[in-house]
């Protein structure tokens, strides 16, 4: 039975006792030398899970769609490079702007590309099910969900032929979701940024849970920058990563440098929870607006206290001026992790090889 399998709960049991299978792991890289090889890593890498396969890509590592972030040059950076870029709709300001940016990805690389669609209440909502329509007239086959249960939309997806994968924040969430007929579930752990839920559960202990329950494939989310991470999401049960901030500090990212250059300076302690009273928690990066928004909460307001705080605009003027203490704007605590700002291209490869060193490693010493 190939990893990531299960034909019953009590089998599964029984593996999460076995050692772990890293010679196992370590067959399913390939590359010219074969996938034992312990020669210089040279050449053309292909990293195979249920995710790749699902998706179509060559490598599992997924962009994360992140408002004002996901647009076309990164999307297709990350794409054309073996993972799967995506493209978020709502930085777009209309259903038709979106089937541009998907065109003017598809001028970039012929690979396969995601659009996310986060699904969240609001008393002025944007016209979701015209997005879904977009999405689909796009011709893209690849839709990533989040914040609202995707059903009432599931029916005109899946008759479209494309592959749905929902954000989740919890096992009870992704079993949910397993339910209405999701594809894949991106599980999140409270490390990420932006919405980790308010179980405050970590990577750690989330991941590995998530792969005792679901039976389709998943990727973790959430505190992922390099190939550490890739080999450990892969040992815990994941078929693969979804990376946000990292993707944000590349030199594709259309935001600007003096925010890049803010996540290579901040560590792992330079974010803030938000909205924890509220129940609406989100993490962002730790600024003067940010902790004050966090301490008028703390000390009993009200959201329609700090709601100019808060302003979708003024996160906007943060990545498009480079004032990062401008508003709000997301970050995961991950940038303790990121040290400098390559091409994204170069985010997929050197995460790709290094997992790859890292198993090879694990499979010789298990040996």
């Amino acid at each position: 039975m190939r990893r990531g399998e299960r034909t019953t709960q009590a089998a599964g049991r029984d593996a999460r006792h076995a050692p772990f299978a890293w010679a196992e792991l370590a067959g399913r890289i390939g590359d010219p030398l074969g996938p034992r090889s312990t020669a210089p890593l040279r050449g053309h890498l292909s990293m195979k899970t249920r995710a790749t396969e699902l998706l179509g890509i060559e490598h599992p590592i997924v962009q994360g769609g992140m408002m004002w972030v996901g647009r076309a040059e990164l999307a297709a950076a990350v794409s054309e490079a073996g993972g799967l870029g995506i493209i978020t709709a709502l930085t777009q300001p209309t259903p038709e702007d979106l089937v541009a940016e998907v065109e003017r990805a598809r001028s970039l690389t012929d690979k396969p590309l995601g659009v996310n669609l986060t699904i969240l209440p609001s008393i002025n909502p944007p016209p979701y099910a015209d997005y879904v329509k977009a999405i689909v007239e796009s011709g893209v086959k690849i839709i990533e969900t989040a914040g609202a249960n995707p059903e009432p939309f599931m029916d005109e997806l899946k008759g479209a032929g494309l592959k749905i994968v929902h954000k989740c924040t919890s096992v009870r969430h992704a079993l949910k979701a397993q339910r209405i007929g999701v594809d894949m579930v991106s599980i999140d752990g409270f490390e990420c940024a932006g919405h980790p839920g308010e179980d405050d559960i970590p990577g750690l202990v989330l991941i590995p849970a998530t792969a005792d329950k679901l039976e389709i494939p998943f990727i973790a989310s959430g505190g992922f920058a390099d190939g550490r991470g890739l080999a450990a999401a892969l040992a815990l049960g994941a078929e693969g990563v979804n990376m946000g901030s990292r993707f944000m500090c590349t030199t594709e990212s259309p935001i600007a440098d003096e925010v890049k250059k803010a996540i290579v300076d901040a560590t792992e302690r330079d974010t803030e929870l938000i909205f924890r009273p509220l129940r609406n928690t989100a993490r962002v990066a730790s600024n003067e607006v940010s902790r004050e928004v966090v301490q008028i909460l703390d000390d009993g307001g009200e959201f329609e206290d700090v709601r100019e705080l808060v302003a979708g605009a003024r996160g906007r003027t943060v990545y498009e001026k480079g004032d990062t203490e401008a508003g709000i704007w997301s970050v995961g605590m991950v940038q303790g992790l990121i040290n400098d700002i390559p091409s994204a291209g170069e985010v997929v490869t050197r995460t790709v090889r290094e997992a790859e060193q890292i198993i090879e490693r694990l499979t010789t010493l298990s040996a």
